[in-house]
């Protein structure tokens, strides 16, 4: 799934995809944080732990969000959590 292909989603009442790391990007974007988290939470590989970071700074749990940045050998970044957002979800796309 491209970037354009993934936020011509965003609005919609659901997303077509499989990928758990994206559909929960989705849910965030949809303003769905508790099952995004839902989602993220036992997953345990790098790339879910960038997410989980993300949704834990996003949620204002800052000391958390550390912890899962360093679960996934990242800094917690400076931008914007829109900023940050998209970075993610064009990590994930192609």
């Amino acid at each position: 799934m491209t970037f354009t292909e993934f936020t011509s989603f965003l609005g919609s009442t659901h997303i077509d995809t499989e990928d758990q790391i994206l559909k929960a990007l989705w849910l965030d974007a949809s303003g769905k944080w508790k099952e995004a988290h839902a989602i993220i939470d036992p997953m345990s590989s790098r790339d879910a732990s960038w997410v989980h970071a993300y949704l834990h700074r996003k949620e204002g749990d800052i000391w958390n969000a550390d912890y899962w940045y360093r679960k996934a050998d990242r800094i917690r970044p400076t931008t914007s959590l829109e900023e940050e957002w998209e970075s993610i979800v064009r990590h994930f796309t192609t």
